[in-house]
């Protein structure tokens, strides 16, 4: 079985259409996301639309859960709650229908997938090798997906090694546990600005971290058209 999987959006529908142009090349027989469809970026509604759509496991992210006020916006960094009220004040329905309908946390086909850790699916963030393996410890699954950190990242359990997976990084999987990050599609934090996913071969036991790019002027204009942050426009051509 092959797995596309991606992890937050953020509005960023530039980037998500292009991702899912590229997984579409690939054919995986399923495609799992693990949240955070809407916070920062411009058009939540589409993005939930698509995902909704195409997605055979969603979860739900801190971002998502703000929107539908679930969360206080005053834990947020200010830019992020700035964006957060807008959003709540866009959603549709169907999209906030969407949303609640989600868990944090789930597992599809023995694989653990959490939005941020498997000890805190909603906050924390899984940054180091010493929670990297206080996660894994917390689940039974050889193989567990994260994102929220919006770093394309693989964790071995045997050897205790935490890195950044730069685009056509490969993981064989077989033998030993494993924590992957797929990176982010609509907002990612290192160094890279292209929109990043990954894809799974269970069988093979195999993992590939790709990226892609997008037309992140555009994303930036509809940012700057709907009076966002002028931070969340400048830094998606840095990738930062």
């Amino acid at each position: 079985m092959r797995v596309a999987v991606v992890s937050d959006i953020h509005g960023n529908l530039q980037a998500l259409e292009a991702v899912l142009g590229s997984i579409e090349k690939d054919a995986p027989d399923e495609i799992w996301c693990l949240g955070d469809l809407v916070g920062y970026g411009p058009r939540p509604n589409r993005c939930c639309a698509l995902v909704a759509e195409r997605a055979d496991v969603c979860l739900i992210g801190n971002h998502d859960l703000a929107a539908l006020g679930r969360l206080d916006l005053e834990i947020f960094s200010p830019d992020a709650a700035v964006t957060a009220a807008w959003t709540i004040g866009v959603l549709e329905p169907k999209a906030r229908a969407f949303l609640e309908a989600l868990e944090p946390t789930g597992e599809r086909e023995s694989v653990g997938l959490f939005h941020a850790s498997p000890r805190d699916p909603v906050w924390e963030y899984v940054l180091s090798p010493g929670i990297a393996y206080a996660g894994l410890a917390a689940t039974s699954q050889e193989l567990v997906l994260v994102g929220h950190s919006h770093v394309a990242l693989v964790f071995r359990q045997s050897t205790t090694t935490l890195a950044t997976a730069a685009e056509g990084t490969e993981a064989e999987l077989a033998g030993d546990r494993w924590l992957l990050n797929p990176g982010s599609v609509g907002q990612p934090r290192d160094g890279d600005p292209r929109a990043a996913w990954l894809l799974l071969d269970l069988d093979a036991r195999r993992a590939t971290f790709r990226r892609v790019e997008y037309d992140v002027e555009k994303t930036q204009a509809e940012i700057r058209e709907r009076g966002l942050p002028e931070a969340l426009a400048a830094r998606l051509e840095h990738g930062v």
